[in-house]
């Protein structure tokens, strides 16, 4: 970082000598231990040995040290810890600080975000004179040296909170926009946002010119809350420049696109993952006859070897490779590649079909109204609606049920409630998962179900489709799209939205969710799709389905990746009645596949599809019989624990990795012949090895293709997932054979589902060629 300082001072702003001019003013704002001021300082030294200048080394570096290499730190330890590293680099030099305190490096106690403009009021003094100095020493800086480099790692905080006073004025600039999408979210409470402004006010509007490269959470360069961030750049800035070092948990996993291992940059041996959030570093350059920039210049570093790479780049002085990016409008700007299907921008996007979305309920409390069983879940909730019962001896069970937290009081709640009784209809279908089905006790009612969604419940009905999305995709791969027809969870960090086909136009007013007649009921389409599914005679569920077969497409997914990861997922229209409704059929399907309690033809039941039949049997290590009756299904393979405050932590299991048996690969030849598919395809949807997922050190589903268990849906990987609840110790009992079967259910579902991909492929590669246009009034035109 410290060398692109130096080559923009020269290239850029045409310092000659870069960070070694007695007229450059460096600023470190989280200096923390002072790595960054030495760095810079070594610079110093070594450009001045280029110039010659040996005998006036040790004075140079230390007037520099003494004014111009400035460091702000606002907690006490690393703010030592830096004083002592910059006074034995000077030492080292030639040129020690004197011992009569006449001298100081220019590192400062004080917050530095606050104290950059002169107060309206006067200041309270500090307690101890050794505090004001210091606060006026660090204020003097603020206001009058003319800094011309920001430079640092500014500290990441999602939970920093609201700012107040004067910094709360730092991100005002960047929550409106003047053309690009409004910001959305919380993104901008980040602390490192504050330390952003900080330096783009002092460069920008204060200098007028200068050079910013902070190292930073990754998430501003395309996230929603951002927009007016990215906006202001492009406006303010002449040159922006990004190294992308990747290394996020939650996006990638930490692993390069190829799957190799990607940990953080700031890794070590210690600690060989890092961080857990992705970073890039950020220069920007303003020049004093200022241009706004025309581009990005972007490029991706990977891998294990990227610090490495980094830092043989600064040694050797090497030419970096960049490509421009130009970001689009419509995407909020985006300052990474950008990944979308011409014409894409130009498709509805979903809420502008469906307007209607509620998010998923929020139990906050899944030991007390949650269960797997539901004569467990009705035993448990008489047991808490019961007066006669202790409120310790319900904390027993349902330890969330009496701890009380800021919005829930325990007692007050248990006390109005057993005084109203328990409603025992209202014991009702949950979707916790993609495809873990449980039962929920709604409770109308308190806080004892955290986040009710009374306006989402009111919908509900085993006869409405329901279509789970989210606006923005926290992970590079797009896995939603997921349909329900129960009541639902938000599934993954976050609030899932619900978009359903049909709104109830009569709620009910009784307390049990029972659903209601169909004249009771409205499409949930909005003007312009009706007038779409007019001109084309077709019918809201077609639209519907339509929606679910391409959000499933992979092609769609790939070809679109970036924009899917911005804002919701836009829907192309086909033109006419019959692809419509061609497409529409397989979204029906998906769905279908989707919803396990749906029968299917040849996945459930028999006959079974030869492809299918041999997928997750279960069965014994070394043949013979199981007895689920004698605890042999009980999952004792570390597959789950639990974790803080009854959260269930996922564990590593035992999958063991091996080649299909020339059994199983006969079947999938002749599943292959059925559907008209070649046996390479077929295994290239599957994968070309399996697993053997073992339940204990006896039990297992044999052969599990390696795409099936592997498949995620909303971030969950779907198997493993289920297993990682059902752990003995969590679920408190063996499987029962129907669940150990349920299991090769849902991996025949998802094989079915893979398998279908080439057909959903060819169906949105149809769609695109044959499309509806939208008017900019929100209208569909069709083609000519």
């Amino acid at each position: 970082m410290v060398a692109r300082v130096d080559t923009a001072l020269r290239e850029e702003l045409g310092v000659v000598d870069g960070l070694a001019d007695p007229n450059v003013y460096v600023l470190d704002p989280a200096a923390g231990t002072g790595s960054y001021l030495v760095e810079v300082l070594r610079h110093i030294a070594a450009r001045l040995r280029e110039n010659g200048d040996d005998g006036l080394l040790g004075y140079n570096l230390k007037q520099a040290a003494l004014r111009r290499v400035v460091g702000f730190e606002i907690l006490p330890a690393p703010f030592v810890v830096s004083h002592l590293q910059l006074g034995l680099l000077l030492q080292n030099e030639g040129a020690p600080l004197k011992d009569d305190d006449s001298e100081r490096a220019a590192m400062y106690l004080t917050n530095s975000l606050t104290g950059w403009q002169i107060p309206e009021k006067t200041q309270l003094r500090l307690l101890f004179p050794e505090l004001q100095q210091e606060r006026d020493a660090a204020e003097r800086v603020k206001r009058e040296a003319p800094i011309l480099v920001v430079i640092g790692n500014p500290p990441y905080n999602g939970f920093a909170g609201v700012a107040v006073t004067e910094e709360r004025q730092l991100s005002a600039a960047y929550r409106t926009t003047e053309q690009a999408p409004t910001p959305q979210g919380q993104g901008l409470n980040d602390l490192y946002v504050r330390f952003f402004r900080m330096a783009e006010r002092r460069i920008v509007e204060q200098t007028g010119r200068g050079v910013i490269c902070y190292i930073s959470n990754y998430s501003w360069l395309d996230g929603l809350s951002f927009t007016g961030m990215r906006e202001r750049y492009l406006k303010v800035f002449d040159q922006i420049t990004v190294d992308c070092l990747n290394g996020d948990k939650y996006r990638t996993g930490k692993l390069t696109p190829s799957g190799a291992p990607d940990p953080s940059v700031f890794s070590t041996e210690f600690n060989p993952e890092g961080i857990q959030v992705g970073t890039a570093i950020t220069t920007l350059v303003r020049k004093e006859q200022h241009a706004p920039a025309t581009a990005v210049r972007f490029r991706n570093k990977w891998g294990s070897g990227k610090r490495a790479e980094l830092a043989a780049e600064a040694r050797d002085g090497a030419e970096f490779e960049y490509q421009d990016l130009h970001p689009p409008l419509e995407l909020g700007l985006p300052f990474q590649p950008s990944h979308v299907q011409a014409g894409y921008l130009s498709w509805p996007p979903l809420p502008r079909l469906f307007p209607a979305s509620f998010p998923g309920v929020k139990t906050s409390r899944d030991d007390v109204v949650v269960g797997v069983d539901r004569e467990a879940l009705i035993s448990r909730m008489e047991k808490y609606f019961d007066p006669a019962v202790m409120d310790a001896d319900v904390a027993t069970t349902a330890p969330s049920a009496m701890r009380s937290t800021a919005r829930f009081d325990a007692h007050s709640t248990r006390q109005y409630l057993t005084a109203r009784g328990f409603l025992p209809g209202n014991t009702v279908r949950y979707v916790y998962r993609p495809y873990d089905l449980r039962w929920l006790y709604w409770e109308p009612e308190t806080k004892l179900l955290d986040e009710k969604r009374s306006e989402y419940v009111s919908h509900v009905s085993p006869t409405n489709p329901w279509l789970e999305l989210r606006q923005k995709q926290p992970m590079d791969k797009f896995d939603r799209g997921y349909t329900v027809r129960a009541l639902a969870d938000n599934f993954g960090n976050g609030l899932s939205s619900f978009f359903p086909l049909y709104l109830r136009t009569a709620p009910s007013g009784d307390r049990s969710l029972l659903s209601v007649s169909a004249d009771e009921w409205a499409e949930n389409i909005s003007e312009a799709g009706r007038n779409y599914l007019v001109l084309i005679g077709a019918e809201a569920p077609q639209l519907f389905y339509h929606a679910v077969s391409v959000l499933r497409s992979p092609c769609y997914r790939r070809e679109n990746s970036t924009a899917l990861r911005q804002d919701w997922p836009r829907v192309p229209l086909p033109l006419n009645l019959d692809l419509l409704a061609g497409s529409a059929d397989l979204g029906r399907h998906v769905a279908a596949l989707f919803d396990p309690e749906e029968p299917v033809l040849g996945v459930d039941g028999t006959p079974i599809r030869a492809e299918l039949r041999p997928i997750a049997v279960v069965a014994r290590q070394g043949g013979g019989a199981l007895d689920p009756d004698a605890g042999d299904l009980a999952v004792t393979a570390r597959w789950g624990h639990a974790g803080q405050g009854g959260t269930v932590m996922p564990g590593s299991g035992r999958a063991v990795r091996r080649e299909y048996t020339a059994e199983e690969r006969h079947a999938v030849d002749v599943g292959a012949l059925a559907l008209g598919l070649t046996p390479e395809l077929v295994f290239a949807q599957l994968g070309d090895v399996t697993y053997d997922i073992y339940l204990n050190d006896n039990a297992y589903w044999r052969n599990v293709p390696e795409a099936v268990w592997k498949h995620t849906i909303d971030g969950y990987q779907v198997m493993k997932k289920w297993l990682s609840y059902r752990e003995q110790p969590l679920l408190g009992r063996p499987l029962r054979a129907d669940e150990a079967q349920y299991v090769g259910a849902v991996a025949r579902r998802i094989a079915a589902i893979l398998l279908l991909e080439p057909a959903l492929d060819a169906n949105y590669q149809s769609v695109k060629e044959n499309i509806f246009t939208w008017s900019a009034a929100g209208e569909p035109v069709p083609t000519a």
